[in-house]
């Protein structure tokens, strides 16, 4: 059985989809949040034998995908559940970052007759923020603009770190930090950016659910960095809510992709608020609401995690042949709101911006009229 993947496109040093923006250098000089590093496993004496044979998500090639395997089980000893409390948000609208390629479209095209379907289904509403550039000296200060902006009109920013190393198994969007040491840097510095304010953090997509293209001792790197990360992020900003990895209900099954989940921290309050799961993907949000909480039943852990859900483009739902390149006949999604009125789903999110190309209607990652229009319409 084939899943499609997710699709996540960057291009160049940062991703097409809804990019904060800013160059200025203050961001090396921030204080850290003192949270010491997980220990590497050292690297085998051999060679290791080669990834498996079902390749990198759908962001890598038109024709990548991935099997859906047996699921395991996952580590025997689970985490022990924690009774913490999740603090209810102050902020219940989301932000709408000022800066992205559609919302410049519009503004460049006020005579286009396409203009008004889009800007009030597409750009009038919030998404994520994607930070998918390797850049310690700014990553501070661009953050910092991005969660400023939201607490000072009262909404919650949601912003995607993406930069891990390795990311998309060397795809389409290969790039990030160029190792882990330099990763976890990065982290710290980006974590310095979130002030004191509300924010939801979609924590590096595809970093789990494509975790099997990574020898086994690699992955466990991984892992260990992504638990550190979401410990970093919440010790920066307490009020932040980070999200891990879940993919997608066509793609790992439930118990798999929780076994993965626990060893990168997403079981742990100190890490964790849950899982986010559908991102740049087409699947159908109860498809999804499903989906999310077998993960989160198979994930152990405290009932307060809970997941969001990527519903920008999965209006009618995934195409019939797990077509994940622009696929016809697709369409916005339910509309992004914090409060889903469904127990342990907290969120659904425009994660990947609407007409943004995943490179068959336009460039990889650029905003496309014509693919926006078809979905807004």
């Amino acid at each position: 059985m084939v899943a499609a993947a997710s699709v996540v496109v960057a291009v160049g040093t940062a991703t097409g989809m809804l990019t904060a923006l800013g160059d200025d250098g203050g961001g090396t000089d921030e204080a850290r949040p003192q949270v010491t590093r997980s220990p590497r496993l050292q690297s085998p004496p051999v060679v290791p034998s080669p990834s498996p044979s079902a390749k990198p998500s759908a962001s890598a090639s038109p024709s990548a995908s991935a099997s859906a395997k047996k699921a395991s089980p996952g580590p025997s000893r689970k985490t022990a559940p924690e009774t913490r409390p999740r603090t209810t948000p102050a902020a219940t609208r989301l932000y709408r970052h000022p800066e992205s390629q559609v919302l410049s479209w519009v503004r460049d095209h006020p005579d286009d007759p396409r203009r008004d379907v889009i800007r009030s289904r597409i750009a009038d509403h919030p998404a994520a923020v994607w930070f998918a550039d390797h850049t310690p000296s700014t990553i501070t200060s661009r953050v910092r603009a991005v969660t400023s902006g939201g607490a000072a009109e009262g909404r919650v920013p949601v912003v995607v770190p993406y930069a891990i190393p390795d990311r998309d198994c060397g795809g389409h969007s290969e790039g990030g930090a160029p190792d882990l040491d330099a990763y976890d840097d990065w982290i710290d510095l980006f974590a310095a950016g979130l002030g004191s304010g509300e924010v939801v953090v979609v924590l590096e997509p595809d970093s789990v659910s494509q975790a099997e293209c990574l020898p086994e001792r690699e992955r466990a790197d991984r892992f260990a960095s992504l638990a550190r990360a979401g410990r970093v992020l919440k010790e920066a900003n307490p009020r932040a809510r980070v999200y891990y990895d879940a993919g997608h209900s066509g793609w790992h099954a439930p118990a798999k992709q929780a076994g993965w989940l626990r060893q990168a921290g997403a079981a742990s309050p100190a890490s964790s608020d849950g899982v986010f799961s559908n991102v740049s993907n087409f699947h159908a949000t109860a498809d999804e609401v499903a989906y999310d909480r077998a993960v989160l039943d198979a994930l152990g852990g405290p009932s307060s995690l809970g997941a969001v859900i990527d519903t920008s483009r999965n209006g009618n739902g995934a195409p019939p042949d797990g077509q994940w390149c622009d696929p016809a006949g697709r369409k916005i999604g339910r509309t992004p709101t914090l409060s889903t009125g469904l127990g342990r789903i907290d969120a659904y999110l425009w994660v990947k911006l609407p007409g943004e190309s995943d490179g068959c209607k336009g460039e990889p990652g650029t905003f496309t009229p014509s693919y926006a229009y078809d979905l807004a319409r």
